[in-house]
């Protein structure tokens, strides 16, 4: 392998450490300290030149600080003569912001990748995004990790009697599709509309569940009520059990509340971003392996697709 280095922002810590011990080498050292009225001061401890550097860093929240902090890391490498900064990022922040949704607003998802190539990286290497045409606001190589590959083996491993895989809306129904060929199973599809202003929404369920475990899909799951509905919505229709799945737990506001009180019976995430606190429904399963793999395999001009064919 050829020689590299991996630093790491203050973001998730935990996660790269992991990443590195899988990977078998130290993170390299950088100071990251804040001035008395907040600004971020970054210096490497040791030097990058020609070197193939990698930095861990996923925008969760904090997300305004944790990018801040990765963009002043990322041009202190440019200007410390790195030969190339790959940034590793779980979790891509700002990813709901991915188009023009309403007049006069911005494509926030669009101004974080200029952002990122301005100040200088040559790749990008994150999991689940939103949308998938976040990569191509990039002119730089994206690759997109899929945390179904740690979802599939989970769920084989519980032979679950009569499954089923569920999208929570119908922007998620592709990633639903893909994860139902995975497992060989049906999809069915929550509808959510609002029948009258003020009205809650109405979730019509597109299919059976009747007597089925329900495998509800996501990308990720922050304030957790559309999870919750659903998964009332499938309980309802006589479903047997819910499991919800999403790769990045946001879950802000009342997230844990209505997972711990609600239709749902076993949450499982992965940790691409810290959890704030425990729950006994919530399971976690790292990716941490995914990442280090891809590391080795771009460090060694591998292929990177050919670990989800």
């Amino acid at each position: 392998m050829q020689d590299y280095k991996i630093f790491t922002g203050s973001a998730h810590k935990e996660f790269s450490q992991h990443v590195s011990k899988v990977l078998d080498v130290e993170l390299s050292k950088a100071e990251v300290t804040r001035f008395s009225d907040g600004e971020i001061s970054i210096r490497l401890c040791e030097s990058v030149r020609g070197k193939e550097v990698f930095v861990i860093q996923p925008t969760c929240a904090p997300v305004n600080d944790h990018l801040m902090e990765l963009l002043i890391m990322i041009d202190a490498l440019k200007r410390s003569s790195a030969k190339s900064i790959n940034i590793i990022m779980p979790y891509f922040g700002y990813a709901r912001q991915d188009r023009k949704a309403a007049p006069r607003v911005p494509i926030t998802a669009k101004l974080v990748a200029d952002l990122l190539q301005r100040a200088g990286i040559t790749r990008l290497i994150t999991m689940d995004l939103h949308a998938g045409q976040i990569q191509g606001f990039f002119d730089v190589p994206v690759d997109n990790l899929y945390g179904s590959i740690v979802f599939k083996d989970y769920i084989m491993e519980k032979n679950l009697k009569n499954p089923i895989v569920a999208s929570p809306d119908i922007g998620g129904v592709a990633r639903a599709r893909y994860f139902a060929k995975l497992l060989g199973l049906d999809i069915v599809i929550i509808d959510k509309r609002r029948e009258k202003a003020n009205e809650s929404e109405v979730m019509n369920v597109i299919g059976s569940v009747e007597g089925k475990d329900v495998i509800l899909i996501d990308d990720m799951i922050d304030t957790a009520g559309t999870m919750v509905k659903a998964a009332a919505a499938f309980k309802q229709k006589g479903a047997t059990s819910v499991i919800a799945l999403g790769t990045h737990a946001v879950f802000s506001g009342p997230a844990y509340e209505r997972i711990s009180n609600d239709a749902i019976d076993e949450v499982i995430v992965t940790d691409t971003i810290p959890l704030q606190q425990s729950c006994e429904k919530i399971k976690i399963l790292s990716v941490a392996p995914l990442f280090a793999e891809v590391i080795k395999r771009i460090n060694n001009d591998e292929s990177v697709n050919s670990l989800f064919v």
